[in-house]
């Protein structure tokens, strides 16, 4: 059985001698079967550091050593003249060596030294794959892992799925969905032995398995409210089930816990109930050195849309900025990237800079929930590259990959023939997980590196495709929502426009349009005083109409049509601009990808004509919709006299 071999179809490597034992150097010795051979004159050798004798360039690789080593998974690679090695303490490092080797050999000229290791030591893929096979937020098919409430018995596609996380550096990843039901608990209760199946092909490519469970639901307790986590009996069911699971899965990573966090009324009412669970999840996993992941997705869904204070992205620090420091040492609270859910555009949760004595993890989403669903052409490497490097203080202070203990995110794959439906949304997977390896890698030389392993096309091409890639998240900002708002989504499916689908919600108010002006009021002085949540200067910042950022503006302000921009245009005429340029560039990368699609293999080529066709159709329903609708509130016509629907 072939799938689509991603990145991983056209690498070339000369004879590679492995001077290593173990179970990692023997996927590395199948993986070398599989690559294709070229005829070089570099000698190239793998070597643990336990054997580094064995290789012509042992004083090289020993001068190039860090004083503090290369821990688990770091690497060096050396070349002097016809010597290459590439050398590591352990098979994990000399693992991600192999791939590194695999990415940049036919690029690797003259005498060098790399020494790698990565940013963050747990980087992990989330799946939201239910025992039924369906993918909640899923975009490309049915599930690689879950079927009729069992794991599916041929792991074929499972081993080639993590070969390809191994080649990016990915560590870690979560099979079952985190929003998991109460009746789905039986993955750790009935099918351990599945479980253990799945961990040995992804312990073939050092990647740990991590269960999502329902804390609520240990379902062998009938109707006992298993959600009290000071229940003597729920501590007891817990402690056993770990070690269930261990004996099953020695090396499993650990436990990802959503832990009914869109149903709650308040920080007051439920905030303490996190730390005690997170914390007898944590204390069941501590004699197998697990971690308890615990999601940090919380919000009032009872809010009245009557009331302007109420504010949902609030709500996370509201809850765990009070809990800090509560939490045992093997809990992770793990933070999305903003305070309402995966925007196209939103600001950075201030608990990514507040959190003081609690370890956290950054969550991030490839699988486009609310950026084109893998239908709409969004690469979002540079939105995440931004976030990563946030200054967490506005005053040259740490940034949030300085401050991070790991990186996750939603993946974004299923059972289709290309993994992702959208052929170009592997750009993401890969992405994310160099991203995850080195936060400040470039996003778009990564695009360039993809395109290049991807597709057997030459130089000139790959440049036009990723320039067509490369601002295709600004672009789809452009045509959707303006100035950071967010949420002008179809209600449930979270696909194509509808300007005030959620506007009247109980889970929150996002835009507050009307024939005055639009935007929400999060400042102190007269808002829900989210602003508040920031150290300063950033406070000042956000809190300053005039400061704040533009592509922030109507996330933290209410503003009149008329407001000035500092780009110089009115809040109105920006936003009929922006959505006219986001459809115009939509259209000009049709063009400039039906001029070199005859480059691509036929799949690719009807894969992505056609998509692009589809968004070209969605950004024009975005730029009617948008402008439309606040053409009729304010009354105000384009400047520039473009056809706005009346």
């Amino acid at each position: 059985m072939t799938f689509d071999p991603c990145w991983l179809s056209g690498q070339r490597l000369p004879e590679v001698t492995i001077h290593a034992s173990g179970a990692l150097a023997q996927t590395i010795r199948a993986e070398l079967r599989q690559t294709r051979r070229v005829r070089h004159d570099v000698e190239v050798a793998l070597c643990t550091l336990g054997r580094l004798g064995e290789t012509p360039l042992a004083a090289w690789v020993e001068q190039a050593l860090p004083v503090d080593g290369l821990g688990d998974e770091g690497f060096v690679v050396v070349r002097r003249g016809n010597q290459l090695a590439v050398a590591a303490e352990t098979g994990r490092g000399l693992l991600h060596g192999y791939f590194y080797l695999l990415r940049y050999f036919e690029w690797m000229t003259g005498d060098f030294t790399v020494v790698e290791r990565p940013a963050f030591p747990v980087r992990m893929l989330a799946h939201w794959d239910d025992l039924d096979g369906s993918v909640e937020r899923g975009y490309a098919g049915r599930s690689i892992f879950l079927r009729d409430g069992r794991v599916v018995q041929d792991l074929a596609r499972v081993r080639a799925y993590a070969r390809l996380l191994a080649s990016v550096g990915l560590n870690a990843v979560v099979p079952n969905n985190v929003n998991v039901h109460a009746a789905e608990t039986r993955l750790i209760t009935d099918h351990l032995s599945d479980v253990a199946r799945l961990a040995a092909v992804f312990r073939e490519y050092g990647i740990a398995v991590h269960l999502a469970v329902n804390f609520a639901a240990p379902i062998e307790l009938g109707d006992l409210d298993t959600a009290d986590p000071l229940d003597p009996r729920v501590v007891r069911w817990w402690s056993a089930a770990a070690g269930r699971v261990y004996d099953a899965v020695p090396d499993l990573g650990g436990f990802v816990v959503k832990a009914d966090s869109e149903n709650r009324p308040g920080p007051a009412a439920y905030g303490r109930h996190h730390a005690d669970g997170a914390n007898l999840l944590a204390r069941a996993l501590a004699p197998y050195r697990g971690t308890v992941h615990w999601r940090c997705f919380v919000y009032d869904v009872q809010q009245d849309w009557r009331d302007r204070t109420a504010d949902r992205a609030r709500a996370a620090y509201d809850y765990f900025i009070p809990l800090d420091g509560l939490f045992d040492d093997n809990v992770v609270l793990q933070v999305k990237h903003g305070p309402l859910d995966f925007q196209a555009r939103e600001a950075v949760s201030p608990l990514l800079g507040e959190l003081q004595e609690t370890p956290f993890a950054l969550e991030l989403q490839a699988t486009q929930q609310y950026t084109g669903q893998q239908k709409d052409l969004c690469y979002l490497g540079p939105w995440w590259r931004e976030i990563l490097q946030f200054d967490t203080t506005g005053a040259g202070g740490p940034t949030v990959a300085d401050r991070t203990e790991a990186v996750v995110a939603v993946a974004n794959v299923g059972d289709d023939p290309n993994w992702t439906g959208h052929k170009l949304a592997q750009s993401n997977l890969y992405a994310y997980g160099r991203l995850a390896w080195d936060p400040a890698a470039d996003p778009v030389s990564l695009l360039h590196e993809w395109a290049a392993a991807t597709f057997a096309i030459d130089d000139r091409t790959r440049t036009e495709l990723v320039e067509i890639m490369a601002g295709s998240w600004r672009t789809y900002e452009r045509y959707t929502a303006p100035l950071g708002v967010g949420f002008m989504v179809t209600p449930g499916t979270h696909h194509g426009p509808s300007v005030n689908g959620s506007e009247y919600s109980a889970s929150g108010t996002y835009h507050f349009a009307d024939r005055y002006g639009v935007g929400v009021d999060r400042t102190v002085a007269t808002g829900s005083g989210f602003t508040g949540q920031y150290p300063e200067p950033l406070a000042g910042r956000y809190e300053n109409v005039c400061a704040c950022p533009d592509e922030l503006l109507l996330f933290f302000h209410h503003v009149p049509y008329d407001h000035v921009l500092q780009n110089g245009r009115t809040v109105l005429q920006h936003i009929y601009d922006t959505h006219f340029q986001g459809y115009d560039e939509v259209e000009a990368m049709l063009v400039r990808w039906k001029a070199i699609a005859d480059r691509f293999d036929p799949a690719s080529r009807d894969n992505i004509t056609a998509r692009l066709e589809g968004q070209l159709a969605n950004a024009r329903e975005w730029r009617d919709q948008v402008n439309t609708y606040f053409y009729r509130l304010s009354g105000v016509p384009d400047a520039a006299g473009r056809t706005i629907y009346r």
